[in-house]
This record gives structure tokens, C-alpha cells and sequence, in this order.
């Protein structure tokens, strides 16, 4: 079965709700807000997402153990039509496919965890401010002095989910998406910081605790990336009730000599 271009959202969702936490990404990105900045092909039943709202494309293929065989077949398909440079989230294994086109240069391991027990949310006082386009700068401020090199979008400041904590008038804590759907019901944390002047006082904690009770009632799902090797910002998480749920890697791709990597 060859690859193709897929157009209708229905179908998607159906096929992506078949593991709405592994595929929370690509759910949001069916929505109103990101669907004019995405582009999807299909395989049979596996699904990749090429995401063109950032500064260079973004790949997204995951699939279950089972399925990766399918979801490399996809890619191999896909690969002669994909940008010579891009930006990667893959299952495990999938990354071989695409070195047969590509010069891959990791980018770090990474789990996906989802939200698994709410009830421990209520151990942490929750702390923050909705932030809006007002609080823009102030939020890039902190971002550079303690979260460089993220990726983050001033338009998700628009749906409302984004929370600081000020302390003296000054910016130092958040805690964001980079996906929320109430259509698809699911949200994707991110661009939680702490200002290194502030740290060890759980104000990230506190912030990340006030947004999941922001978004319990308009998704079924919060998760969120994390490195693998970032062990504080992990048992943050699980502290609060999140659970390793896959491993994925990032990746630029980048056509190329191979002889000189």
C-alpha cells in the first residue's frame, strides 16, 4: 500500500485515538489553531505529521512495538519527498529508516508521560497568573535566562493556558502548552521554567499543579516530553501524578555527505 497524502480530519482522528497519549501531539494538531500549518501522510493505518509552524519543519511519526514495522515502511515511503532539513520525533528504530536519506545528528532521548493520578495534584499548592500578549516580553526575558534554545510559540498565549509567577513584580516561573484541544480532548504541557535565581522553592511545581486543574475539564489527557536525562525535572513529574508512558528520540535530518559526519 503506497503512501498518501491525507486530507480528512475524521479520519485521522480515528486512527490517532486508537492511543490518544502516544498520538496527544498529533491530536492537538488536528485543531482549527495548528491544522493550516500541517501537513499528513498515511500508510495503511499509520499516520506521520510534517508540522510547519516552527523555524524549520517538524517530523512526528510514533507508533506502538507492534506497529513500527508499518510506521518505518511509511517513512521509507515518505522520505524522497521531505524537506533536505528537518526536525525529528520518533519511536524508537525509526530513526534507521531515515538515515538511509538523511545525516542524523540526535537530538536526546525523551519519555512521553501522561498525567496517571490526579489525586496527588492536590499534595502541591497550586501558583500562578494567566499570562497574555501583554507578559510577552517578560516571558521572553525569562525564557532566555533560564530556558534557552526552547521551542515556544507567542500564539499559545492565546488560548488562555499559560501561567507565571511573579514574585517582586518579576517573572520567574511558568508553566505552558504546546498543545491544548478541547475538540480531541487532550493537552501537551511545556516551556516550564524556573528562573535560576528562584529554583528549589516549587514554584514550577506549583504552576504546573494550577494549569492540569485549569485544563481537567476540557481534556481527557495532559502529557508532555521530557528528556530522559533530565532526572529532577522527571520525578517533578511523577511526583505530581505523570507516568512514563513511551521513549521517543529528537533529531535533525539533514541531506548530505555522510562521509563527512
Amino acid at each position: 500500500m503506497p503512501v498518501r497524502a491525507e486530507h480528512d480530519r475524521a479520519v485521522l482522528a480515528a486512527l490517532l485515538r486508537r492511543d490518544p497519549v502516544l498520538h496527544a501531539y498529533q491530536l492537538g494538531d488536528l485543531d482549527d489553531f495548528f491544522w493550516p500549518y500541517t501537513s499528513w501522510f498515511r500508510r495503511g493505518e499509520q499516520v506521520a505529521l510534517l508540522y510547519h509552524g516552527a523555524a524549520e519543519p517538524v517530523l512526528l511519526a510514533f507508533a506502538a512495538e507492534d506497529d513500527r514495522p508499518a510506521a518505518a515502511a511509511l517513512l521509507d515511503d515518505l522520505a524522497p519527498v521531505l524537506p533536505a532539513r528537518l526536525y525529528a520525533h520518533l519511536s524508537p528504530g525509526l530513526e534507521h529508516t531515515l538515515s538511509r536519506r538523511y545525516v542524523l545528528g540526535p537530538a536526546g532521548a525523551h519519555h512521553r508521560m501522561a498525567l496517571t493520578d490526579p489525586t496527588r495534584l492536590s499534595g502541591v499548592t497550586g501558583v500562578g497568573e494567566v499570562l497574555g500578549g501583554a507578559d510577552l516580553p517578560d516571558l521572553r526575558a525569562l525564557y532566555a535566562a533560564a530556558y534557552p534554545g526552547n521551542w515556544f510559540d507567542p500564539r499559545m498565549l492565546d488560548t488562555g493556558h499559560y501561567l507565571g509567577v511573579r514574585v517582586d513584580g518579576e517573572l520567574v516561573a511558568v508553566a505552558g502548552v504546546h498543545v491544548w484541544s478541547p475538540t480531541y480532548r487532550v493537552a501537551a504541557l511545556g516551556n516550564v521554567t524556573t528562573h535560576p535565581r528562584a529554583r528549589g522553592r516549587g514554584l514550577a511545581a506549583g504552576a504546573v499543579a494550577a494549569l492540569c486543574a485549569r485544563l481537567g475539564d476540557t481534556v481527557d489527557h495532559v502529557t508532555l516530553n521530557v528528556r530522559a536525562d533530565n532526572v529532577a525535572a522527571v520525578r517533578l513529574y511523577e511526583r505530581l501524578g505523570f507516568t512514563r508512558v513511551a521513549r521517543f528520540g529528537e533529531f535533525t535530518l539533514t541531506i548530505g555527505d555522510r562521509t563527512a559526519v
